[in-house]
């Protein structure tokens, strides 16, 4: 049992919840994901079963893309409306409104499209020796954190008319690296605005090439005669990787390590590539030694 599930996360329940279901459902221990959300965020996680958790590290690297409301007026200390209220602007919600109604968004936008640098939010998973962000967080522990280089590719708005309702808050559209924090995009937007911000709601569209048009929801699955069938083939999930197809002869030397020489190859070196049998099964991912003209195994799929 082997293969991808893009699932259609619901709000409040965390990343973990989510494969640990898929494991009940699909009754099997070996599911990973890509891409964590946090428990109020929803839409596409990439969900890795049996042998494709192996292949983890050619997916998470995808362009996230990500719709997001981000609500002015006050900041808190999770950046979402999950937490609790830190800074505010100390205006009134007409006058905030009247202050987003004459902004300039592409102008303010403009200040965060393309290589950006973050600091990681306090109530994060990322790791600072060896211990999450949050569970310093929680104990009331601010620690430093070095800055990290993220890249936005689209950031607009989307919908303007909320502008002026009661929450002063805009719907945006982002599009992303991977790693990218939006609850801190949403604070430094508020920032620059000049009346504070955080994120009210955040919907996953897509993760590299996958959809939310892609996803199941996890009622979905469970409801399905065979949830197996949703799984999305090893191959299909790597395609945007370059490929070789091997000889008969190269397929058993690859999966114990060998390398296989190339020729009239456009791969720069380095440059991961599938290795195919030649019924197009994924044998492995290789990663070409341009030096050699050859690509060496590094994931070998049994």
């Amino acid at each position: 049992m082997d293969g991808i599930l893009i699932i259609d996360k619901p709000a409040g329940i965390t990343s973990h919840d989510v494969v640990a279901r898929v494991r009940r459902i699909l009754k099997t221990k070996r599911v990973g994901h890509t891409g964590t959300l946090d428990p109020f965020a929803t839409g596409v996680m990439v969900v890795l079963v049996g042998q494709a958790t192996r292949l983890a590290q050619y997916l998470d690297k995808d362009v996230k893309e990500y719709e997001a409301d981000v609500a002015f007026g006050f900041e808190t200390d999770t950046g979402d409306r999950t937490g609790m209220q830190n800074a505010e602007c100390r205006m009134q919600n007409e006058e905030i409104a009247e202050v987003l109604s004459k902004t300039d968004w592409d102008e303010i936008f403009a200040k965060f499209r393309g290589r950006i640098e973050q600091t990681p939010p306090m109530y994060s998973a990322k790791k600072v020796d060896g211990k999450k962000l949050y569970e310093h967080a929680r104990k009331g522990e601010v620690i430093e954190r070095k800055p990290i280089t993220v890249t936005i590719h689209r950031l607009e708005i989307l919908d303007d008319s909320e502008i002026r309702n009661p929450q002063s808050a805009i719907r945006i559209l982002v599009a992303c690296s991977a790693g990218t924090y939006i609850r801190t995009l949403a604070e430094e937007i508020g920032r620059a605005v000049g009346v504070g911000a955080h994120l009210t709601e955040l919907h996953r569209t897509a993760a590299g090439k996958f959809t939310i048009n892609d996803a199941r929801t996890l009622d979905e699955l469970q409801q399905m005669d065979d949830p197996t069938s949703a799984l999305i083939p090893m191959n299909t999930a790597v395609s945007h990787l370059p490929e070789i197809v091997l000889a008969n002869d190269r397929v058993a030397k690859t999966r114990n390590g060998l390398s296989t020489r190339v020729f009239e190859t456009a791969f720069a070196d380095g440059d991961s590539v599938r290795m195919l049998d030649d019924g197009r099964g994924l044998i492995a991912i290789g990663s070409f030694v341009a030096a050699e003209n050859t690509v060496q195994p590094k994931v070998v799929l049994v």
